[in-house]
């Protein structure tokens, strides 16, 4: 059974920002086990773009949740640097085809957590303002921060969404529609111990921080290209952005994504939106 710690920031997208080019076979450009997701139904995913010299083009490498008119939330793995110059990332948002043709959004700040060095030990979260806000649209909207003490378990509506590859190795096809799949979560605990029965060669590493949470089973789940891009329940009538996709396990069994825990920096979240 083969353990894969993945880190899903893909080298360089697939497609131009007008029209579709060839995608490159060793590319990662959804949703392993997801189904196309309606236009306007998960209005805050966004997708986080670089430039490609060899595209000349814009290409995705990473999801992202838009929670404010002005602020795009995301994984910290999908930054390349603390320091990185703004002016490196582009913003495509209210569109769930990835190559649609809708222009782009300037990014004028990046703030990663100070935290964080390397996805495993937690702190994978990353926040990114834009030039100038966004006006809400049926297709186009901020998704809802999570209390503190809120409680999220297995019998919850959760969903996770993204653009990243649909097996291990197949890539999410054109038109590039973005994806949708329900998913359950899992405790800590029960995570950390499926994992361990699983790879019992892990000995008493801990692999699942704190301010990490589970979720995932067998052939539904979020895989390489999703980085960055929310996992989202539904509390009360009102969907919560519960994680950040940050990293997995892929093997038969378990197949479980591990997010950042969004609850755990909601405090800093919102301070560094004051700023």
């Amino acid at each position: 059974m083969l353990l894969l710690l993945f880190l899903a920031v893909s080298s360089l997208g697939s497609c131009s920002a007008g029209s579709p080019v060839p995608v490159p076979e060793n590319d990662l450009v959804g949703i392993v086990g997801g189904h196309n997701a309606p236009q306007g139904k998960w209005p805050w995913q966004v997708s986080l773009r670089i430039y490609s010299y060899h595209w000349a083009s814009w290409v995705h490498i990473c999801g992202g949740s838009l929670i404010h008119p002005q602020w795009v939330l995301t994984a910290a793995h999908c930054i390349f640097r603390k320091d990185t110059d703004p002016s490196t990332y582009r913003i495509h948002a209210g569109d769930v085809y990835l190559y649609g043709g809708r222009g782009l959004l300037n990014v004028s700040r990046i703030i990663v957590h100070p935290n964080y060095s390397v996805f495993f030990l937690g702190a994978d979260i990353a926040l990114l303002k834009l030039a100038t806000s966004v006006r809400k649209t049926n297709t186009l909207a901020p998704v809802a921060l999570p209390s503190q003490s809120l409680e999220f378990t297995d019998s919850d509506n959760c969903w996770t969404t993204g653009w990243g590859r649909v097996s291990l190795f197949d890539m999410l096809p054109p038109p590039y529609r973005l994806q949708q799949v329900k998913v359950p979560t899992l405790s800590n605990a029960d995570c950390e111990q499926q994992i361990h029965d699983a790879f019992p060669g892990a000995g008493d590493r801990k692999f699942i921080q704190d301010d990490m949470i589970c979720a995932g089973r067998t052939g539904r789940r979020t895989w390489k290209g999703d980085s960055g891009g929310p996992l989202v329940c539904k509390k009360k009538g009102t969907w919560l952005q519960a994680g950040v996709v940050s990293w997995g396990f892929y093997s038969h069994q378990p197949s479980i994504g591990v997010y950042t825990r969004v609850q755990t920096y909601v405090p800093w979240i919102l301070q560094q939106m004051r700023l």
